[in-house]
């Protein structure tokens, strides 16, 4: 009996990433399960640095072999570097509305923020449901676009698991003070 509830509660904190085929399938499934612990468009010091703050874009394209590192300077700078060669651009916030454009010569995208923290910068193309996907490169250097994948499920794992651990905590503590108060 002990060891069938001892099984019970160390399967309820695993927690598998469901398979899929591309990444866009994938972050489909997984921004709305960690979007809560993400952070703000506004919050512009988890993308923006002195100096630049080099974020590392990952596809799931067979014949996607470039380095593009991208940069969100101060300034409303924006610098998109593929393969050491780079072009320039305007970046800017659109309001309070956690949406970014991004111009490149004749070209003006708009963007909705998917997901920030200081290691994984998501936008979502609006209109269109394609994922730019960001990586601080010093963290995701090296990674395939799978390992950033599950790296960013991660996020939800250990916030989950923080969570299912105090609910855990919060009825042992109920439990004790229900069984002390009836003795």
């Amino acid at each position: 009996m002990e060891n069938k509830f001892v099984d019970t509660v160390s399967r309820s904190f695993e927690v598998e990433l469901p398979q899929a085929n591309t990444l866009d399938q994938y972050l489909d499934f997984i921004i709305p399960q960690i979007y809560q612990w993400g952070e703000d468009l506004g919050e512009t010091k988890f993308y923006v640095a002195p100096g630049g703050k080099p974020w590392l874009e990952f596809r799931d394209g067979e014949n996607f072999h470039e380095a593009v590192l991208h940069f969100f300077n101060e300034g409303g700078e924006y610098l998109q570097v593929v393969n050491g060669n780079i072009s320039k651009g305007r970046w800017k916030l659109l309001g309070d509305t956690n949406k970014l454009i991004i111009e490149q010569g004749n070209r003006s995208e708009l963007f909705i923020l998917g997901f920030l923290t200081d290691t994984f910068f998501i936008l979502k193309k609006h209109g269109r449901g394609t994922y730019l996907v960001l990586g601080y490169e010093p963290r995701v250097a090296g990674l395939e676009w799978r390992d950033y994948v599950e790296s960013l499920f991660n996020t939800y794992r250990e916030n989950e698991s923080n969570t299912k651990t105090t609910m855990i905590v919060i009825l042992v503590i109920i439990a004790i003070i229900v069984l002390f108060s009836v003795f």
